[in-house]
């Protein structure tokens, strides 16, 4: 154990994923004032943030990331602590195939569309809907009214809904077959937001032209440099396979070492033998043991911190987490090209642009399929099941997306510090063996940048809410022989019952009896707002926010509007300019 000085906190953090080790690194600066216990049930940390080794001489890779993907570019605290692990994302640009029939339901971003000429007139008063929608004075009413609602409200017609807005929706946030239920304000953020947004808005096209993406290094050897960085000062201690089974809080006791009364939490644990694929528990290893702890940060999902809480949940805290509604996803990675052909446009084709806008001479659109003849190369796939087109499957592709496939570092583009060993290196079982083993059999003789053809691609679909969709799956229909990997996903909806119900009331929540609550269902289910929520956790307890060297634009301005929203507090008067902020 730890040995604690006495005037130092000692803070107990539940879960491993980007909450709680931002706030385990926050934390960690300052050993004089806190000891800090992470607690992680899984073999690591890192949460849905995961890498999985494939088979590289039949891949042309070693390693994906299969949790989590990437994001966009103004991402700034998630880079910044990347930076400081010595790793940096890649630019990729984003281009998504959505639908597959023509004239019925297929778009891109790449090029313009018949489906889009159709919609014009949708397009362009969707310019209005937006100003509309963001207008300050409105915002409370139309942070309550979910997006299938409100563009009822304005007459947009279904189809354009059903074809351009759900999916699009879908595809920022994650949000799935939960998107017409989403809160129209926070639509209306992911297209004017600077903090949020990835696409322009365009009257023309809808969203305007391919964005800059950034995709992820390996995130097994950023989540291992991470719990290195965190222990690195002594006063952190990450335990990994050993999982939170109840607290109890308010719990008066006395201090051995001063004969000092505290009040604190009392955490009960016990080892596990890991996680599954299913996110399940394999087995216990040890008895049941309990710790003293002067403050906790709960940095895992709502239901699993209820369940922590147990008998020991307020009212209002059953009330507010019992709202974060929970659905069932999963994940097959895999090689077969024919599922992805059967319901996607893979490939580009001259009857994919709109052969309206051609025939007019429109130089933009020209240019777009000179570019797309030969570069058109999605990361993401988005179809609507045609039993209900409010539905949706949603597949990547990995080899197109992903960097170390193009012969880069799991790393990153960056010179590995000085301080990196043979260890940083070494295959851990999430990471590639080396940032050079790459290449193998037939990927030998590519150069670096240069992708595998198409049919040694690594796919992956997503099958959403079980419970809700899986009669329309099509999970079936994949080759058996071309999966490499399933596995289960619990993700939150961001239906507009979680901004009335949850959001608003988490300030009211955080500091009362040594709580903190952390993680991205606090406000949207982003890494970026995970970190900054574990940051913030951390703040309020006295650590440092760690990123003042950084831009405002870039890392302060979105860390000090999840602090607000999810503590009600301003940032201390050292690291503000001005009273508010």
């Amino acid at each position: 154990m730890l040995q604690t000085a006495d005037n130092r906190k000692r803070v107990a953090i539940v879960g491993g994923g980007a909450a709680g080790m931002s706030a385990a690194y926050a934390l960690s600066l300052c050993p004089g004032k806190f000891e800090v216990v992470l607690f992680e049930r899984s073999s690591s940390p890192g949460g849905m943030a995961t890498s999985i080794p494939i088979n590289a001489k039949k891949y042309g890779a070693s390693y994906i990331n299969d949790g989590v993907q990437g994001g966009s570019p103004v991402f700034g605290n998630t880079y910044s602590m990347f930076e400081k692990l010595g790793c940096t994302p890649s630019d990729v640009g984003f281009q998504i195939s959505f639908g597959r029939e023509v004239g019925e339901d297929y778009w891109s971003n790449v090029f313009p569309a018949a489906l889009l000429d159709q919609h014009k007139d949708s397009i362009n008063k969707f310019s209005t809907f937006l100003k509309v929608t963001s207008n300050p004075v409105l915002e409370p009413v139309f942070g309550l009214m979910p997006i299938h609602l409100s563009l009822t409200l304005f007459r947009f017609p279904k189809a354009f809904a059903e074809a351009l807005v759900f999916p699009l929706v879908a595809l920022f946030m994650g949000t799935g077959n939960q998107t017409p239920y989403v809160s129209t304000a926070i639509v209306e953020r992911l297209f004017t937001d600077k903090s949020m947004r990835l696409f322009d808005y365009s009257k023309e096209s809808f969203v305007n032209g391919i964005p800059e993406m950034r995709a992820f290094p390996c995130l097994g050897e950023v989540y291992r440099r991470w719990k290195k960085e965190v222990e690195s000062r002594g006063n952190v201690e990450v335990r990994l396979q050993v999982e939170v089974t109840g607290m109890q809080r308010s719990v008066k006791y006395v201090n051995q070492s001063n004969g000092q009364r505290r009040e604190g939490v009392k955490i009960y644990s016990s080892a596990t033998l890991g996680t599954n694929s299913d996110q399940e528990i394999e087995g216990y290893a040890g008895a049941e043991t309990e710790e003293m702890f002067s403050d906790v940060i709960i940095a895992c999902d709502a239901d699993a911190a209820l369940k922590v809480l147990g008998k020991d949940a307020s009212w209002m805290e059953k009330k507010v987490l019992g709202n974060v509604k929970y659905l069932w996803d999963i994940t097959v990675t895999h090689n077969d090209l024919g599922y992805l052909e059967k319901y996607y446009r893979v490939r580009f084709s001259d009857d994919l642009p709109s052969k309206k806008r051609l025939a007019e001479g429109d130089e933009e659109t020209k240019k777009a399929v000179e570019f797309a003849k030969d570069n058109f190369k999605p990361l993401y796939y988005v179809r609507s099941y045609p039993e209900d087109k409010k539905k949706i499957e949603m597949s990547f592709d990995l080899t197109n997306y992903q960097p170390q496939f193009k012969g880069e570092s799991p790393f990153g583009p960056v010179t590995m510090s000085d301080s990196a060993t043979d260890d940083d290196q070494a295959n851990d079982g999430r990471a590639a063996s080396a940032p050079d083993a790459r290449r193998s059999t037939h990927a030998e003789s590519l150069a670096d940048g240069e992708l595998p053809p198409l049919e040694d691609h690594v796919f992956q679909t997503i099958f959403l809410d079980k419970d809700g969709s899986g009669g329309m799956w099509t999970k079936g229909e994949i080759d058996k022989e071309k999966v490499i990997g399933e596995k289960w996903w619990k993700q939150q909806s961001h239906r507009w019952q979680h901004y009335a119900g949850t959001v608003p009331w988490m300030m009211f929540l955080n500091g009362k009896r040594h709580t903190y609550f952390a993680g991205a269902w606090t406000i949207l289910n982003m890494h970026e707002i995970a970190v900054c929520s574990g940051l913030g956790a951390a703040y309020r307890l006295g650590a440092p926010y760690p990123f003042t060297d950084k831009p405002e634009e870039l890392c302060g301005r979105l860390f000090k509007l999840t602090l607000g929203v999810n503590h009600g507090v301003r940032v201390r008067k050292e690291d503000r300019d001005g009273f508010i902020a």
